[in-house]
């Protein structure tokens, strides 16, 4: 197949990589930097700079939303008739809803798609080969995907080294993202706003670590995604903070038998928790 990745970021990137690392198909890249296309082609990700979309038999556009639902929109007419279009975006129901019906027009399939892996950094400069190693690979089919589109899209993950892939709903890909990925970059970002930051050099091991590394966030990318799926975040967001003033009123009025009962459940609850 020949497959066509739109922005050569960091998860465009590592899709590119893999791509070529574990299969046969042709990959060309558009990216607005020529610095970028040209690291990707001196490094084998990409067999060639693609000058358009119309070539492909799969598009990947690894955009940040707004700027993907712009792009899918103004080439609809330009994609490959029967080709199938993909995103890679954190939210999918916004996308979903606006771009499959404009492509459907054109006789182009379009299919939310979120490969489940990052990192604190932004750029292809960080985009890596085993990225999606034992990483999940989520579709968001709707009831106008052909089954035959699904089947595709399934084996390719797989054959890029993806360990797993999950079909949702858009609606249910939001609602979940928004506790499993986008309450922890808002937590992490707020947590280290705290004026202690300032004195913690030389007091801080793993635990600060591990909370504050995806506070390294791309603003940029990370303010649509959370205004596009506030619904389903601030309901997370809101509900942690009822769960912390449980914890603060027990310190503060030393209800010891409380605090501990509410360190138990957490305890619990992250010992039966499965990951992918």
């Amino acid at each position: 197949m020949k497959i066509t990745v739109v922005g050569l970021g960091l998860i465009g990137g590592s899709l590119c990589k893999h791509i070529k690392k574990h299969t046969e198909h042709k990959v060309g890249g558009i990216d607005i930097n020529p610095e970028t296309i040209k690291m990707a082609l001196s490094q084998g990700a990409i067999d060639y700079e693609e000058k358009e979309v119309g070539n492909a038999d799969i598009t990947i556009i690894g955009l940040f939303p707004d700027k993907c639902i712009d792009f899918c929109i103004n080439n609809a007419s330009k994609f490959k008739k029967h080709s199938i279009v993909i995103d890679v975006s954190g939210v999918k129901e916004s996308i979903v809803q606006a771009v499959e019906p404009v492509l459907a027009e054109h006789e182009v399939t379009f299919v939310g798609a979120h490969p489940m892996a990052g990192r604190e950094f932004s750029g292809y400069e960080y985009s890596l080969d085993n990225l999606f190693d034992n990483a999940s690979f989520i579709m968001t089919p709707t009831k106008n995907t052909p089954q035959k589109v699904i089947n595709l899209l399934e084996d390719f993950a797989y054959a890029i080294n993806f360990k797993k892939v999950v079909i949702a709903s858009a609606e249910d890909h939001d609602s979940i993202i928004a506790f499993t990925s986008q309450l922890a970059h808002v937590v992490s970002n707020a947590y280290i706003k705290s004026p202690t930051h300032q004195r913690q050099l030389g007091f801080s091991a793993g635990s600060f670590q591990d909370l504050t590394r995806v506070a390294k966030l791309n603003e940029d990318m990370w303010t649509p995604l959370f205004l596009m799926n506030k619904n389903a975040l601030c309901f997370e967001i809101d509900y942690i903070i009822d769960r912390l003033t449980e914890y603060r009123n027990a310190i503060e009025n030393n209800e010891a038998d409380t605090l501990k009962e509410l360190l138990r459940e957490g305890r619990i609850l992250k010992e039966n928790t499965k990951n992918l």
